[in-house]
């Protein structure tokens, strides 16, 4: 395990993420985000999302450069297959806030990871949406989680990351938890 002789470099400025938690402990309006994404169907079951600005810390922000995303349905749903399904985008969500959550645990803690790899699976009876059998569910029956991660900790230190991971997690907690959705159509 890293010390302090032998600091954990796993790439995260733990001291600027305490320093904003402290920050927006004492200006929680702050604290209130705004995350946008955009999305222009293009073809067939194809569509294009950007995702360019958000708002937070009391005003409008952007990222460094354009973040985009292409998604389609596979050829075997008669599709073009131009990019991953939706549902898989939800799972690399999912994967990359908790190996995010990883990696800052691990910082905070002083534990040096070496690797770390999610393989992540969700199960899904397609028969609901394709309006087979309306009694099975649209989403994911189940999804599964499964690291890898080689670090200088013992198995407990390793799960304890993990497990503080899910409990930090705004992916995990939005795939957790029902969350309001509203559509509409302007």
């Amino acid at each position: 395990m890293a010390n302090a002789i032998n600091p954990a470099k796993n790439g995260v400025n733990v001291e600027a993420l305490i320093a904003a938690r402290e920050a927006l402990a004492k200006a929680p309006e702050a604290a209130q985000f705004k995350w946008r994404a955009t999305c222009e169907w293009k073809d067939g079951t194809h569509s294009h999302s950007a995702v360019e600005g958000y708002y937070g810390l009391g005003q409008e922000q952007r990222h460094k450069k354009t973040f985009t995303f292409d998604a389609d349905h596979p050829e075997v749903f008669a599709s073009e297959d131009k990019g991953a399904t939706p549902v898989e985008y939800v799972l690399v969500g999912l994967a990359s806030c908790l190996t995010a959550g990883i990696a800052a645990v691990a910082q905070y803690r002083n534990i040096q990871l070496r690797s770390v790899t999610a393989t992540i699976e969700g199960d899904m009876d397609i028969q609901g949406i394709l309006g087979v059998d309306s009694d099975i569910r649209n989403g994911f029956g189940g999804i599964k989680v499964t690291y890898k991660i080689d670090a200088d900790a013992k198995r407990e230190d390793i799960e304890a990351l993990v497990a503080q991971s899910q409990k930090r997690s705004a992916v995990y907690d939005i795939v957790t938890n029902p969350t309001n959705v509203t559509v509409v159509v302007n």
